[in-house]
């Protein structure tokens, strides 16, 4: 039976076989964490935070908003001032990403619960709707909170990194092209790429 999960034996053992970058990886660093987080408007708000940023900056600014408005929900994301959003160390753009968020969560223009039973497509079709939610978070959103497989994301600054410190190829499109060699796995690639610069860099995630 298949996991349901991005990493798991079967899958990190088919992906071995497939290229020998990963068994690099995996001969110095073992396998990846299985990231994971739960479905839903929380989320969405953290992986928002995460975008251009520091894994410890994004950190910071989700508990500092967390602990300044106790449960982060739209209603109480709507209420917050431009003064409080920047107390908790959100900047203006980001600002505008989370209203925009919250009112579409809010109208229910966005049912994120209804995202289980959708094609990845569609789910990212409906997400890059949003204002403040380009490619990359509909990308990171499918992988941590929905466990989709196949994702590939190609916009994410760690991942392509990684791909030119393993394999000396930069130029993003052939990337992009080597990526296809890794399918149905591409989401397990995807994490083992970033294993890869989190254990080489000595950075907590």
């Amino acid at each position: 039976m298949t996991s349901k999960y991005i990493v798991n034996k079967r899958d990190i053992e088919s992906l071995l076989k497939k290229d020998k970058i990963f068994l690099s990886v995996f001969d110095k660093y073992g396998s990846p964490p299985n990231w994971h987080r739960e479905q839903g408007f929380v989320s969405l708000t953290r992986i928002i935070l995460e975008q251009q940023v520091s894994l410890a900056s994004a950190k910071a600014h989700f508990n500092k908003l967390k602990s300044y408005i106790s449960e982060i929900t739209p209603e109480k994301l709507l209420s917050l001032s431009d003064k409080e959003f920047r107390f908790c160390q959100i900047s203006r753009q980001k600002t505008a990403y989370l209203r925009s968020l919250s009112y579409a969560v809010n109208n229910k223009s966005l049912e994120l619960e209804k995202f289980s039973g959708m094609e990845k497509e569609d789910i990212i079709k409906t997400l890059i709707q949003i204002k403040g939610i380009g490619q990359w978070t509909a990308d990171i959103y499918l992988m941590f909170c929905l466990q989709h497989k196949d994702i590939f994301p190609s916009g994410d600054i760690a991942v392509i990194r990684s791909v030119l410190e393993l394999t000396g190829v930069e130029d993003k499109e052939k990337i992009i092209r080597m990526s296809e060699n890794w399918k149905p796995l591409r989401s397990l690639a995807a994490y083992f790429f970033w294993h890869f610069y989190l254990c080489k860099r000595k950075i907590n995630k």
